[in-house]
């Protein structure tokens, strides 16, 4: 069975992309503004956290976090995330085929790039029947998750990391054609707080990448040969806009779990696995500080102003999930949709289901899949958010 798995996942490869730009991840993004108030993207090396904030309304926001969030929040929800197989299983489509890009482009050929699934006895029966039961969606809805199938991945064997792939061309095509243009709307639209919010999923990406380079830089391994760490920080975290999308969407995550969680600990069943350490961590009184809305707020009274326009945001999700399918190094596939779907299932909350902004304050009961990737990702932000802080008192 696993010979068979190897076999299929080497041979998909031949029909995914992979860039030959010698870009690994870059970041060309910037914070979204209207033309006419754009301002320059200068590197960081002399400004502190505080500097890189331009929107007043996200300061108190971004004190809070590194005050308060981070210091208590992230040892809970990193205990949760790692221990339980209801958080940690991911049922993907390795072989599912790229639809947006072309496909003779150079595959990726570093074992690093590889996740094998582990084996079906590992998988606890509870996952695979909640999962067969709950994949379900609407034609017209947010992000929707692979079909599952017997292959789980276990994040905890293949976190995400610096792996040699170049994934400049996806990540172009999403800033470029998924992401709505600047000149189509203005400072006060949900647009550009969409994003921005995908700039920010973009800045914690690249911050895992960092730290994981960063290991290997100092271990001496071959396949960071030639790289200069500094110059790679400057690149791909260099500007106070992808710094600033970061905390927005860190922000947005929070506002989102904030906003679910009294639904979220109504379900915590007593066989739910993890039950305790999620009660745990929802039942926190950080979460009691609106501090945590303000960049959920801010999109939402942006949202309200165009209501009956929310269905180009779904519709967008899901054009990132089907995206990600372009991806040709597994190891970033996988952590790729896990991260979409954490953005999308946070704009469910916020917005609502129908994504019309109607139906925001009647939270559904979130899919197994939907609430592992939420937290998951939050989770991430968390961390790239704490990673930066300490490298810019590093001097970076």
């Amino acid at each position: 069975m696993a010979v068979d798995r190897f076999v299929r996942v080497i041979g998909a490869g031949s029909s995914r992309l992979r860039s030959r730009s010698k870009e690994h991840l870059s970041h060309p993004q910037r914070r979204q503004r209207p033309p006419s108030n754009s301002h320059s993207s200068s590197t960081l090396r002399a400004y502190s956290t505080s500097d890189v904030i331009s929107e007043d309304y996200l300061k108190p926001g971004v004190e809070y976090i590194s005050n308060t969030v981070n210091p208590s929040l992230l040892p809970a929800l990193t205990s949760l995330l790692t221990s339980s197989p209801n958080f940690r299983l991911y049922s993907v489509d390795m072989l599912a085929s790229c639809e947006y890009l072309p496909q003779e482009l150079t595959e990726c050929v570093s074992e690093s790039c590889e996740v094998y699934p582990i084996d079906e006895d590992e998988v606890p029966h509870n996952v695979i029947k909640i999962d067969a039961s709950q994949w379900q969606f609407d034609l017209d809805g947010w992000a929707r998750w692979d079909m599952p199938t017997d292959d789980y991945y276990d994040t905890q064997d293949v976190p995400e990391a610096y792996t040699s792939y170049d994934g400049s061309v996806v990540w172009n095509f999403i800033h470029e054609k998924i992401a709505f243009k600047p000149n189509t709307f203005e400072c006060g639209s949900w647009r550009r707080d969409f994003n921005n919010a995908i700039s920010g999923l973009h800045s914690s990406i690249s911050c895992h990448i960092l730290m994981s380079m960063e290991e290997k830089i100092e271990g001496g391994e071959e396949d960071v040969e030639g790289l200069v760490f500094k110059d790679e920080f400057d690149r791909r975290l260099g500007t106070k806009d992808h710094v600033e999308n970061l905390y927005f969407t860190y922000m947005l995550l929070l506002g989102a779990v904030r906003e679910a969680r009294h639904r979220l600990l109504e379900d915590c069943e007593s066989d739910f696995d993890g039950a305790d350490e999620l009660r745990s961590v929802l039942s926190m009184k950080m979460w009691d500080s609106d501090v945590i809305d303000c960049a959920a707020a801010e999109m939402r009274k942006h949202g309200t102003k165009e209501d009956d326009t929310f269905w180009k945001a779904r519709m967008r999700t899901r054009e990132l999930m089907r995206i990600m399918n372009c991806v040709q190094c597994n190891k970033c596939r996988l952590h790729g949709k896990i991260g979409v779907l954490g953005l999308s299932t946070a704009l469910q909350i916020l917005l609502g289901k129908s994504g019309t902004g109607v139906d925001s304050k009647v939270i559904n009961k979130l899919h197994r899949v939907e609430l592992a990737a939420l937290l998951t990702t939050t989770g991430k932000c968390g961390r790239a958010v704490m990673y930066y802080e300490r490298k810019i008192k590093e001097g970076f």
